[in-house]
């Protein structure tokens, strides 16, 4: 196995855009084997989180959306950003909460995932929260319309089996789910 340190070695980097959902850079980088690439795009986000949320009699709580960049309205569970300073369970706690009223419960860390380690800088820590219960109304962004749909396992299954799932943060921590808990 080879475990060497494969990093690449940054000559200049300048960026091309900073906008609060969009930082994008340029770099001029530096292979270990010598080779420079003066064109190497990396896309800066803060930390990401998501939640497996389900509440105390065994009901999954699934968020309907309409995503632009796919033209697409689906099924997801609940997501968000880290704030700054903030730690990724209290963001997912946070985001569960104003997303869709719901709190409390048993959380545990379920893994931590990558959108793309190519061009991407940042991390989604994914939890998941057992005997969750409402405990206020929605509080959402204006930007936001979010419908909440308490889900049965086999209809989320169904969603994941069915290719209905298509954000890939949130379909890898519920599929791993699915499988610990011998779900599938």
């Amino acid at each position: 196995m080879d475990n060497s340190n494969k990093e690449w070695e940054v000559l200049h980097s300048e960026y091309l855009i900073r906008r609060p959902w969009l930082t994008a850079r340029r770099d001029h980088v530096r292979l270990p084997n010598g080779v420079e690439n003066p064109e190497y795009y990396v896309l800066e986000y803060p930390d990401w989180v998501n939640v497996i949320a389900i509440t105390r009699d065994g009901h999954f709580i699934m968020e309907r959306q309409y995503r632009h960049g796919l033209r697409y309205t689906g099924y997801e569970i609940c997501a968000g950003v880290c704030e700054p300073g903030e730690e990724p369970v209290d963001s997912a706690r946070r985001e569960l909460y104003e997303e869709t009223g719901y709190g409390g419960g048993h959380w545990t860390h379920h893994m931590t995932i990558s959108a793309n380690t190519s061009t991407m800088n940042n991390l989604c820590h994914c939890f998941v929260a057992t005997d969750v219960e409402p405990v206020s109304t929605q509080h959402l962004e204006p930007t936001e319309d979010i419908s909440i749909h308490l889900m049965t396992k086999e209809e989320v299954r169904s969603l994941l089996t069915g290719d209905q799932i298509r954000q890939a943060l949130m379909a890898a921590p519920l599929w791993k789910y699915f499988a610990e808990n011998h779900l599938l």
